[in-house]
């Protein structure tokens, strides 16, 4: 790998650890959210919908300025638009002024990641494996968002986190600023982009579309919940554990796991049939969503790890197909597209998962989750048949 491969690697992958960390600290916060303003899992539920469903809606236009302005200039946008929005959020007063700036920040961040997979897509060579150690970073990101907030709850105020990561985020645009030379067709240069595809397969790419958005509902289904279903069922489970640490060492625990699961889909990837190894992931996780769902304790938590290798495995796959799928010079738009159907879309499991929580219990939520899955069974399968 060339150094401007790990250049590119290292100022994405920080970004991608960046975003993953602030996208994944409310989840956590949830249980003190519920207590400090006094609201149901229903309303949380539908707060992290509205900051999720801006994650994704985001993904679009920010696809097609990625031709128009560059990697380089959506990084910066990125990073000081998710900065500043998580400082606000760090210095809200009320529960709305909190809402308004996570959904600042969700827009903000959804500028990322069709910035940054083009980004790799275009100048990384060896693409599955560059995407794999790009999802470590967002994986690392997101098993660091749920630990770091609750210690920061549990020693200054849940609004530390924010305050960490939105300076972080500044401090990374000014190195991004200074790493990264300004080129004047950064997007477009075609001369010198790798894994060139001349046409875009759109019956594969809707299928995969159309997996990936009930994948992505399964994603918040469990993600959201996840750190409340541990502090409620793991009682037995390292009782010397406070219910507001468990929330956030047991979900770090599990996106940690995710780190295997990203090597594994990268290995998977770069040496099987990609649309086939895509299917049987999927397959895989709908039986560990069911067990969650009906365990507690350590089994509890030894099924959500093996959820999240699980889960995560799919990433590395799934970012590669959409550059197999999609031209060239339109596939900042087709990962644009994807992220808002996975993001955008699938965060709508997170509002009625919270209704779900609140009636039925928070257990109830990850069965469903597996059964949305099962229509993914045979999109994924027609991906097989269209590729």
């Amino acid at each position: 790998m060339s150094r401007f491969e790990k250049i590119v690697l290292g100022i994405t992958g920080g970004s991608h650890l960046s975003v993953h960390a602030l996208m994944l600290t409310l989840p956590s916060l949830i249980p003190i959210l519920r207590d400090e303003f006094n609201t149901g899992l229903d309303t949380l539920g539908l707060v992290v919908t509205v900051s999720a469903f801006m994650f994704g809606v985001g993904a679009i236009p920010a696809g097609w300025a990625e031709r128009k302005l560059g990697g380089r200039t959506l990084l910066l946008l990125y990073l000081i638009g998710s900065g500043l929005s998580a400082l606000l959020v760090s210095i809200s007063t009320s529960f709305y002024m909190m809402v308004a700036g996570l959904g600042l920040m969700g827009f903000a961040c959804s500028i990322y990641h069709p910035a940054g997979l083009t980004l790799i897509s275009h100048r990384v060579k060896a693409i599955t494996k560059g995407m794999a150690v790009h999802g470590i970073f967002g994986t690392t990101g997101s098993a660091a968002g749920p630990i770091m907030a609750t210690a920061l709850a549990s020693l200054i105020s849940w609004r530390a986190s924010y305050a960490f990561l939105g300076v972080f985020n500044i401090i990374l645009a000014v190195i991004t600023y200074m790493a990264i030379p300004k080129r004047e067709h950064d997007a477009a240069d075609a001369e010198n982009i790798e894994n060139r595809v001349e046409k875009t397969n759109r019956p594969a790419l809707i299928f995969f579309y159309l997996t990936n958005m009930l994948m992505g509902m399964a994603y918040y289904g469990f993600t959201t919940f996840m750190p409340t279903h541990f502090a409620e069922n793991t009682n037995q489970f390292m009782p010397f554990i406070s219910n507001t640490m468990k929330a956030g060492i047991f979900p770090t625990m599990v996106f940690l796991a995710g780190i295997i699961g990203q090597l594994i889909g990268g290995r998977l990837g770069s040496r099987y049939n990609r649309p086939k190894m895509f299917m049987i992931i999927v397959a895989v996780n709908i039986p560990f969503l069911m067990l969650m769902g009906h365990t507690s304790d350590m089994l509890l938590v030894l099924f959500s790890i093996c959820m999240g290798i699980a889960y995560f495995s799919n990433q590395p796959i799934s970012n590669t197909l959409i550059a197999e799928f999609t031209h060239s010079a339109n596939r900042g738009l087709g990962y644009g597209i994807s992220f808002f159907l996975s993001f955008g879309i699938g965060s709508l499991a997170a509002g009625f998962g919270g209704f779900i929580a609140e009636s039925r219990g928070v257990a109830a939520v990850f069965p469903v989750m597996g059964f949305l899955l099962i229509p993914a069974l045979f999109t994924s399968y027609m991906i097989i048949r269209k590729s």
